[in-house]
């Protein structure tokens, strides 16, 4: 039945790579299921037989498709279905997208859809990479024209080696989580998450991924070889080159002198006569083809500032090659948040806020891999205004995503660990103005409002993007580019870190890749220019994280229990731990590994909570101090609980230092008091209030004394 079904065996990482073509999705312009291991990939390419009309771009789409039943595991949504991707799906379809278009012919309007779809998962064997080798093999073997094929590799840091591909097990004592998807050539895509790793060992980590991902490419040419189709040919949608030397002749010294600023709004108002004379001259001879003007345009600006850079080392604002915007930063400007800092380079501004909140807070996951919360999550909004735009507010699209993930990535290898600052973290980035780079923009907020909330970090992190413009042999980077040199450019090329190494790593590319002497240089200018923002402008605002935590976060203490206390913690419906929370005014989160979690916003009654618990799980000691409730009056002392199902009894004479005529005199029923264990016998426990105060002022002169 299947004439044309081809299985290719290949070995990479020494586990065994199989790719089956002509059996699955017939219909796709080319098809293969990848399995890597256990995990599985279906992995299709399709393009419309017409252009789209109306659109100036390359309309390509890539999804990465996450099914439960990889894992073995039913959707937790109401209806038990696959709803809207995860983060992490939307992350899986943006590192394939990235190396996969510049290959594209950009003058290309077909519609073209990539489609990964995750069928079985290995967690030894990433899903996410065997999807990207196995679209770069679908598209390869299609007829729609591309200049791949690409292969991809993760690559890990344990113990100093350099890993290809690491396991689960190492990926979990992995110092460096890498992608690296390259050409046999060049290098065209980096995404990374490191704990402060070198330059020079990134940068080995990243050739060593290209060697191996040039044995995958030949993989894939056999492949091609084997079952691959002819390359149609497409109906072209770039500007004529007639129009285009027409418009320039007539209007480049107009659009040099517009361009020439160092503000974008001044820049843009300058353009808008130029745009309006172009179009007079020209929309006679083009009706209904006024758009073509506009891309006309569009690619004279783009020749103005690369030949500026290119020929005269000039900069559209007039910088230097590897001069900074101007720079500022603030700390504490939301007084009711737990804390906030804003960072401003140029014309790009990022507010970004700090909440602090209990673990029970963290981020539930129902994704692919073995990762079920998240304690520190980081959210990144991009509205209209910052851009001077009108467009109506919606939910965060995939750019907002990546650019949250990227932020939130840069800052977890410095985050404090749940034992030393049991909090959850969620970081909101508000870009306030955009004119380049708010991605790591949103990193320097991250430092400043993390440090303000009083979460001790252990080196605060900056990011900084290095641009890149090529011609032939020639190329020259530049760092921190604004918006039109990055629209005009060749390369995003973002690194965030501390002054010790790289935290992470983000690269976007419109050209066919990146050779080891571009990406050293892009390595080498951002860590300076990064050391330049901590420095001098992020440690100025704030030298060190706050020693107190604002007075409208709630404050936290947590103990170890044994797991086999957790059922007397809670009580049978939760009766004991709603009780704890109710009378104490806080909340409770009791982990599988008992790990016991007590919030609120008066830390009198977490200790009194704290010490409810270890009064449920241990044993009450002579000596020992609790807060306590009175549960009931007698004419010759008082009886109060100091833990669900425990109580003491207070005798009249050890209520107050002095005598005392009535019990009512001095605690009613339901007072909350300290009291100190005296004694513990056959009858009971017998308390002290009296001998409970005298401690408590005793210690308050000795923490006095030492003041």
């Amino acid at each position: 039945m299947f004439e044309n079904y081809r299985v290719f065996n290949y070995e990479l990482a020494g586990r065994k790579m199989v790719v089956e073509t002509g059996k699955m999705a017939g219909l796709a312009d080319g098809a293969c299921l990848i399995r890597y291991g256990d995990t599985a990939v279906l992995c299709t390419a399709t393009m419309a037989d017409t252009p789209r009309e109306g659109v100036d771009f390359f309309p390509l789409s890539v999804d990465y498709e996450e099914k439960l039943y990889a894992v073995g595991r039913i959707p937790g949504s109401y209806l038990r279905r696959e709803g809207r991707p995860s983060e992490k799906a939307i992350l899986a379809s943006r590192v394939v997208d990235r190396p996969m278009r510049p290959l594209f012919p950009k003058d290309m309007r077909n519609d073209v859809a990539i489609t990964m779809t995750v069928m079985s998962v290995d967690q030894d064997c990433s899903p996410e990479i065997t999807g990207m080798i196995g679209a770069s093999i679908a598209v390869a073997m299609s007829k729609i024209p591309w200049d791949g094929p690409i292969g991809g590799v993760s690559v890990g840091l344990v113990d100093g080696e350099i890993i290809i591909m690491p396991d689960e097990a190492q990926r979990e004592k992995s110092d460096l989580n890498l992608t690296v998807a390259a050409t046999m050539e060049k290098v065209v895509m980096i995404e990374a998450g490191a704990n402060e790793v070198d330059n020079d060992t990134m940068l080995k980590a990243i050739i060593k991924g290209h060697e191996a991902i040039k044995g995958i490419i030949g993989f894939i040419n056999e492949i091609v070889a084997a079952v691959g189709h002819e390359k149609i040919e497409f109906e072209s949608k770039d500007v004529p080159e007639d129009l285009f030397e027409a418009v320039k002749e007539f209007a480049i010294e107009d659009v040099r002198a517009a361009m020439d600023t160092d503000d974008k709004n001044v820049r843009d108002a300058a353009l808008l006569p130029v745009y309006a004379s172009v179009h007079e001259k020209f929309d006679p001879d083009y009706e209904e083809r006024e758009s073509l003007i506009d891309e006309a345009m569009y690619k004279l600006q783009k020749y103005v500032v690369r030949r500026w850079l290119l020929d005269d080392g000039k900069r559209v604002d007039g910088r230097d090659i590897n001069e900074i915007r101007p720079l500022a930063s603030e700390v504490g400007i939301l007084p009711r948040v737990h804390g906030s800092g804003m960072f401003t380079r140029g014309q790009t501004q990022v507010l970004t806020t700090c909440t602090l909140g209990m673990s029970g807070d963290a981020q539930l996951l129902d994704g692919l891999d073995s990762e079920e919360t998240k304690r520190y999550m980081h959210h990144y909004n991009m509205p209209s205004y910052s851009v001077g735009e009108t467009r109506p507010s919606r939910s965060p699209g995939r750019r907002e995503i990546g650019h949250g993930a990227l932020a939130e990535r840069s800052l977890v290898p410095v985050l404090p660990t749940m034992e030393e600052f049991p909090y959850t973290m969620r970081l909101v980035s508000e870009v306030l103005s955009s004119n380049g780079s708010t991605s790591q923009g949103s990193v320097c907020g991250s430092t400043l409002a993390l440090m303000d909330a009083g979460v001790p970090i252990k080196a605060p992190v900056a990011g900084i993007s290095c641009g890149l413009i090529t011609e032939g042999e020639r190329w020259m980077t530049m760092v921190d580019i604004q918006g039109v040199e990055d629209f005009f450019g060749d390369m995003d090329f973002k690194v965030a870190g501390t002054k010790k190494g790289i935290t992470s790593i983000q690269m976007d590319i419109k050209i066919h890749g990146l050779t080891y002497e571009i990406i050293e240089e892009a390595l080498n200018k951002t860590y300076a220019a990064r050391c330049h923002i901590i420095d001098d402008v992020i440690l100025k605002a704030i030298p060190e994280p706050r020693k107190e935590l604002s007075p409208y976060a709630p404050k936290m203490d947590s103990i170890v229990i044994s797991t086999d206390k957790i059922a007397e913690v809670i009580g049978k419906g939760g009766k004991v731990i709603q009780k704890i929370c109710s009378e104490c005014e806080v909340k409770v989160d009791v982990e599988e590994d008992g790990h016991v979690y007590v919030s609120g916003l008066d830390t009198k009654n977490i200790a009194r909570a704290i010490n409810i618990i270890k009064t449920i799980v241990e044993d009450p000691e002579v000596g020992a101090m609790y807060y306590g409730r009175v549960t009931k009056i007698l004419p010759i002392g008082c009886k109060v609980e100091i833990a669900p199902g425990k109580e003491g009894f207070i005798p009249i004479r050890d209520l107050e230092d002095k005598r005392t005529e009535k019990v009512e005199d001095v605690v009613t029923v339901g007072d909350i008091i300290p009291v100190k264990v005296m004694k513990i016998g056959d009858r009971g426990i017998d308390l002290s209030r009296k001998d409970a105060i005298a401690a408590i002022k005793a210690k308050q002169e000795r923490e006095a004394a030492k003041e």
